[in-house]
C-alpha cells in the first residue's frame, strides 16, 4: 500500500474517532483545508512538520500515522 494512502486512512480514521471535522484539524494543525483534503484523499506528500502538527492534534505518536492498517481498519471506512 502507498505511504501517502496508510497516512491518509489513519488521519481520518483518528479524526473521525476524535469527532473532528477536517476544518479543525487543519485549523489546530495550521494548514489549509484545501491541504487537508489533498492529504485525506492521498492526492499529495507531506512533510514530517505537517506530520506531527497532526499528530499533535490527534493525541498520538507520529508513527501511528504512518503503520499499516489492520484489515478491521480498513473495513470500517
Amino acid at each position: 500500500m502507498d505511504i501517502r494512502r496508510i497516512l491518509a486512512i489513519n488521519i481520518v480514521r483518528l479524526r473521525r474517532a476524535k469527532g473532528l471535522s477536517q476544518e479543525a484539524l487543519a485549523w489546530e494543525a495550521a494548514v489549509a483545508r484545501s491541504y487537508m483534503v489533498k492529504i485525506e484523499t492521498a492526492k499529495t506528500s507531506t512533510g514530517l512538520d505537517v506530520i506531527g502538527r497532526l499528530a499533535s492534534v490527534l493525541k498520538v505518536d507520529p508513527d501511528e500515522l504512518l503503520r499499516t492498517p489492520s484489515r478491521r481498519q480498513l473495513k470500517k471506512r
